[in-house]
């Protein structure tokens, strides 16, 4: 029985290599297709739900910048590669009959939407998904903090940060074997303890607006209709323990 949602409006984060699969590079059709799947099964349970897409299977600014080119130049590459994924993203959700709209920080008006808020809000109601491209469209910053930002000015809910790993743990599990799941985590104790699973920049912009980031494997089926339904999958983070 599939259960119901306990948010209304979610905005999801997707790391470019989560759409690369099992390849070194560039974009996986079928799991592309498996992550529509799952994101159509959200959407016909009626959840608003916004996304922001990163380019890492297809450039990073940093990566770049260390092969000699400008970090600025490099850093626009970057927020050129999140466009071209959420691009196949959305082939892929209206294949599947999923309304779709694509914003992109850097204006590419041939292919996509400029980013504007209360357009953005109003594809959401009409019950349309809204990927963000582009990053914020400053170098700089990553598409964590991108995810943040336009979390907050939709007002969603939630944001829920795909992963490949089972949540936030206390050191790197594919480095430390011996690292713990933290089940609940609350944002100074993230910043505090360095736990990298999304950079401080954006960590500190959901703590200032009470936002909670769920934290899951995006590797298992059915996980992003389990974290909007509210099973116990993953990581939470938030202001407080639900102890104290």
């Amino acid at each position: 029985m599939i259960g119901k949602p306990v948010w209304g409006r979610v905005l999801l984060k997707l790391s470019g290599e989560a759409l690369m699969g099992q390849h070194s590079f560039g974009i996986d059709g079928d799991v592309v297709g498996q992550i529509a799947s799952e994101i159509a099964e959200v959407h016909g349970l009626g959840v608003q739900l916004a996304i922001v897409v990163g380019g890492g299977n297809i450039i990073r600014g940093v990566a770049a910048s260390d092969r000699g080119i400008d970090r600025v130049t490099g850093d626009n590459m970057g927020m050129l590669a999140t466009v071209i994924n959420a691009l196949a993203l959305q082939d892929a959700l209206e294949k599947k009959h999923v309304p779709t709209r694509v914003q992109t920080a850097i204006e590419i008006r041939a292919v996509a939407e400029p980013v504007i808020r209360r357009r953005a809000i109003r594809h959401l109601e009409k019950g349309r998904v809204v990927i963000f491209a582009a990053g914020t469209g400053n170098p700089f910053f990553t598409t964590d903090s991108a995810a943040a930002l336009r979390a907050n000015e939709i007002h969603a809910e939630v944001l829920i940060k795909a992963t490949r790993v089972d949540g936030v743990y206390t050191a790197d599990p594919r480095l430390v074997p011996e690292a713990r799941l933290l089940r609940e985590v609350t944002y100074q104790q993230v910043l505090e303890r360095d736990l990298r699973f999304m950079d401080a920049a954006a960590i500190s912009l959901c703590r200032e607006n009470g936002l909670p980031i769920a934290v899951f494997n995006l590797t298992r089926n059915g996980n992003i209709r389990r974290v909007v339904c509210g099973e116990a999958v993953g990581s939470i983070v938030r202001r407080e323990l639900s102890g104290g």
